[in-house]
């Protein structure tokens, strides 16, 4: 799976050298991105970070969309600096003329949501339930107090729990 993402990386760098007729820097290559997103550049550590499951389940359009996508990045800054939009004029530039692709902020991959428990807290108010996050039930648990913005009486663990 690497040696793949890492051959499709070392191809756009080979199309902007062959462009820009000039040398680039490789990045460093990890499958260590979870979550929603599909992949991130980061600029200055000239590190490109992908999402294994996601490039997993989108293998053809991930290695030619995603990662000319992430590249162009870090070409972009590489060329034209710190002081230039994320999906700016530059950017659009190398999608287009170096890699003839569609300048495209945003992936449509289809992304498994995570499941998450809900503890449900209520107050004397008719119909009022609370669900909060896991982080929040602990503070609770530490004595954490949170109030009703209507009434203003402490909110108390129903006992209840959703998964959402």
């Amino acid at each position: 799976m690497l040696e793949q993402l890492n051959t499709r990386v070392e191809e756009c760098y080979q199309q902007a050298e062959s462009f820009f007729k000039r040398p680039f820097k490789r990045p460093v290559v990890s499958l260590k991105l979870r979550g929603q997103k599909a992949g991130v550049a980061h600029l200055h550590e000239n590190l490109l970070r992908f999402n294994p499951q996601l490039y997993q389940e989108n293998a053809e359009d991930f290695l030619k969309q995603t990662v000319a996508h992430e590249v162009a990045h870090l070409i972009a800054h590489q060329l034209f600096g710190d002081r230039i939009q994320a999906h700016g004029e530059e950017w659009q530039l190398i999608m287009r003329g170096v890699y003839e692709l569609p300048p495209n902020r945003c992936h449509t991959y289809e992304i498994q949501r995570r499941t998450a428990t809900r503890y449900i807290y209520r107050c004397p108010c008719d119909g009022s339930d609370f669900p909060f996050t896991a982080q929040r039930h602990r503070l609770v648990r530490q004595g954490r107090r949170y109030l009703c913005r209507s009434c203003r009486n402490t909110l108390v663990f129903s006992g209840e729990t959703r998964v959402e």
